[in-house]
Protein backbone atom coordinates (compact mmCIF):
# COMPACT_ATOMS: atom_id res chain seq x y z
CA UNK A 1 0.00 0.00 0.00
CA UNK A 2 1.52 2.89 -0.88
CA UNK A 3 1.96 5.66 1.21
CA UNK A 4 0.74 9.23 0.87
CA UNK A 5 1.77 12.55 2.59
CA UNK A 6 -0.52 15.09 3.35
CA UNK A 7 0.11 18.89 1.40
CA UNK A 8 -0.70 21.62 3.07
CA UNK A 9 -1.66 25.01 1.54
CA UNK A 10 -0.36 28.98 2.62
CA UNK A 11 -3.61 29.28 3.87
CA UNK A 12 -4.22 26.04 6.02
CA UNK A 13 -0.72 26.57 7.74
CA UNK A 14 -1.83 29.92 9.05
CA UNK A 15 -4.44 28.93 10.74
CA UNK A 16 -2.98 26.03 12.18
CA UNK A 17 -0.34 28.87 13.33
CA UNK A 18 -3.21 31.11 14.78
CA UNK A 19 -5.06 27.86 16.30
CA UNK A 20 -1.62 27.64 18.05
CA UNK A 21 -0.79 23.93 16.87
CA UNK A 22 2.63 24.71 16.17
CA UNK A 23 3.54 26.48 18.75
CA UNK A 24 6.91 25.34 20.52
CA UNK A 25 8.08 24.10 17.12
CA UNK A 26 10.38 25.69 14.99
CA UNK A 27 8.46 24.75 11.77
CA UNK A 28 8.66 26.17 7.97
CA UNK A 29 6.45 25.27 5.01
CA UNK A 30 8.24 23.96 2.11
CA UNK A 31 5.80 22.95 -0.87
CA UNK A 32 3.27 22.06 1.04
CA UNK A 33 4.99 20.09 3.52
CA UNK A 34 5.37 21.13 7.32
CA UNK A 35 9.64 20.79 8.49
CA UNK A 36 11.60 20.89 11.55
CA UNK A 37 14.39 23.23 11.55
CA UNK A 38 17.01 22.43 13.77
CA UNK A 39 17.98 24.47 16.80
CA UNK A 40 19.87 27.43 16.61
CA UNK A 41 23.75 26.92 17.52
CA UNK A 42 26.01 29.21 18.70
CA UNK A 43 27.49 30.12 15.41
CA UNK A 44 24.64 29.98 13.52
CA UNK A 45 23.42 32.70 15.67
CA UNK A 46 26.35 34.61 16.10
CA UNK A 47 27.63 34.91 12.15
CA UNK A 48 23.86 35.75 11.01
CA UNK A 49 23.13 38.46 13.65
CA UNK A 50 26.53 40.17 12.29
CA UNK A 51 26.23 39.69 8.64
CA UNK A 52 23.13 41.00 9.15
CA UNK A 53 23.81 44.12 10.78
CA UNK A 54 26.96 44.19 8.30
CA UNK A 55 24.13 44.14 5.70
CA UNK A 56 21.96 47.35 7.48
CA UNK A 57 25.22 49.12 7.50
CA UNK A 58 26.27 48.37 3.91
CA UNK A 59 22.81 48.71 2.11
CA UNK A 60 21.00 51.90 4.05
CA UNK A 61 17.93 52.52 3.39
CA UNK A 62 18.07 51.00 -0.25
CA UNK A 63 16.65 47.32 1.25
CA UNK A 64 15.19 45.91 4.44
CA UNK A 65 16.69 43.30 6.22
CA UNK A 66 14.78 40.52 7.65
CA UNK A 67 16.37 38.53 10.36
CA UNK A 68 14.71 34.85 10.36
CA UNK A 69 11.33 36.10 9.53
CA UNK A 70 8.95 34.34 7.26
CA UNK A 71 8.62 35.16 3.16
CA UNK A 72 5.40 33.61 1.31
CA UNK A 73 6.23 31.63 -1.86
CA UNK A 74 3.41 30.41 -4.29
CA UNK A 75 4.77 27.09 -4.50
CA UNK A 76 3.04 26.93 -1.02
CA UNK A 77 5.84 27.33 0.70
CA UNK A 78 6.93 29.93 3.54
CA UNK A 79 10.59 29.85 4.65
CA UNK A 80 12.10 31.68 7.35
CA UNK A 81 15.49 32.46 5.69
CA UNK A 82 18.10 33.81 8.21
CA UNK A 83 18.38 37.11 5.89
CA UNK A 84 16.34 37.91 3.44
CA UNK A 85 17.07 41.50 1.65
CA UNK A 86 13.71 42.65 0.41
CA UNK A 87 12.06 45.71 -0.82
CA UNK A 88 11.20 48.29 1.68
CA UNK A 89 7.76 48.64 1.67
CA UNK A 90 6.93 49.78 5.41
CA UNK A 91 3.28 48.86 6.45
CA UNK A 92 3.08 46.87 3.75
CA UNK A 93 4.62 44.05 5.17
CA UNK A 94 1.68 44.16 8.38
CA UNK A 95 -0.68 42.55 5.47
CA UNK A 96 1.78 40.08 3.60
CA UNK A 97 5.24 38.52 4.08
CA UNK A 98 7.83 39.32 1.05
CA UNK A 99 6.85 37.31 -1.85
CA UNK A 100 9.23 36.57 -4.79
CA UNK A 101 9.10 39.53 -6.35
CA UNK A 102 9.70 41.78 -3.38
CA UNK A 103 12.97 39.74 -2.60
CA UNK A 104 16.42 40.99 -3.48
CA UNK A 105 18.10 37.87 -2.36
CA UNK A 106 18.30 35.37 0.79
CA UNK A 107 20.87 33.71 2.73
CA UNK A 108 20.78 30.64 4.93
CA UNK A 109 23.49 29.56 7.36
CA UNK A 110 24.22 26.05 7.17
CA UNK A 111 25.54 23.41 9.59
CA UNK A 112 23.25 20.23 10.40
CA UNK A 113 20.55 21.38 7.75
CA UNK A 114 23.25 22.09 4.74
CA UNK A 115 21.53 19.58 2.57
CA UNK A 116 18.63 20.71 3.03
CA UNK A 117 19.77 24.39 2.17
CA UNK A 118 21.61 23.36 -0.42
CA UNK A 119 18.92 20.49 -2.31
CA UNK A 120 15.38 21.36 -0.93
CA UNK A 121 15.83 25.09 -0.77
CA UNK A 122 17.61 25.99 -3.29
CA UNK A 123 15.25 24.16 -5.69
CA UNK A 124 12.21 26.07 -3.89
CA UNK A 125 13.85 29.56 -4.19
CA UNK A 126 14.45 29.14 -8.47
CA UNK A 127 10.84 27.74 -8.47
CA UNK A 128 9.86 30.98 -7.60
CA UNK A 129 12.48 33.35 -9.57
CA UNK A 130 13.74 34.17 -6.43
CA UNK A 131 17.27 35.83 -8.25
CA UNK A 132 20.08 35.16 -5.86
CA UNK A 133 20.49 32.54 -3.13
CA UNK A 134 23.30 32.44 -0.81
CA UNK A 135 24.31 29.58 1.48
CA UNK A 136 27.15 29.84 4.18
CA UNK A 137 28.25 26.27 5.04
CA UNK A 138 29.75 27.22 8.81
CA UNK A 139 31.80 23.79 8.68
CA UNK A 140 34.10 24.88 6.05
CA UNK A 141 33.52 28.85 6.20
CA UNK A 142 32.46 29.60 2.64
CA UNK A 143 29.65 30.88 0.89
CA UNK A 144 27.96 29.03 -1.94
CA UNK A 145 25.88 31.13 -4.28
CA UNK A 146 23.37 30.34 -6.37
CA UNK A 147 22.35 32.66 -9.48
CA UNK A 148 20.30 32.74 -12.65
CA UNK A 149 16.68 30.49 -11.38
CA UNK A 150 15.85 28.48 -14.32
CA UNK A 151 13.54 25.59 -14.99
CA UNK A 152 13.36 24.74 -10.82
CA UNK A 153 17.11 24.89 -10.33
CA UNK A 154 19.97 27.43 -10.46
CA UNK A 155 21.97 27.20 -13.46
CA UNK A 156 24.86 28.93 -11.77
CA UNK A 157 26.78 27.94 -8.93
CA UNK A 158 29.71 29.10 -7.45
CA UNK A 159 31.95 28.74 -4.04
CA UNK A 160 33.98 31.67 -2.54
CA UNK A 161 35.73 31.90 0.64
CA UNK A 162 37.19 35.20 0.74
CA UNK A 163 37.39 38.30 -1.59
CA UNK A 164 34.32 40.37 -2.67
CA UNK A 165 30.89 39.50 -4.71
CA UNK A 166 28.31 42.30 -6.11
CA UNK A 167 24.67 41.02 -5.51
CA UNK A 168 22.85 40.69 -8.77
CA UNK A 169 20.02 43.84 -7.38
CA UNK A 170 23.31 45.94 -6.11
CA UNK A 171 26.05 45.49 -8.62
CA UNK A 172 27.83 48.71 -7.33
CA UNK A 173 27.55 47.61 -3.62
CA UNK A 174 31.04 45.26 -2.91
CA UNK A 175 29.88 42.53 -0.24
CA UNK A 176 33.11 41.18 1.57
CA UNK A 177 32.80 37.36 1.61
CA UNK A 178 34.71 37.86 5.25
CA UNK A 179 31.93 39.81 6.53
CA UNK A 180 29.38 37.11 5.52
CA UNK A 181 31.16 33.76 6.29
CA UNK A 182 33.77 34.90 9.25
CA UNK A 183 33.09 37.85 10.96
Amino acid sequence: MPVTTVKWTINEYHRMIAAGILDDRRVELLKGEIVEMPPEGEPHAYFSSEAGEYLIRLLGDRATIRIAKPITLPNNSEPEPDIAIVQRLGREYLEHHPYPENIFWLIEYSGSSLDKDLQIKSKVYAEVSIPEYWVINLKKRQLIVFREPEDGEYASKSTLANGTIYPIAFPDIAVSVAAIVSI
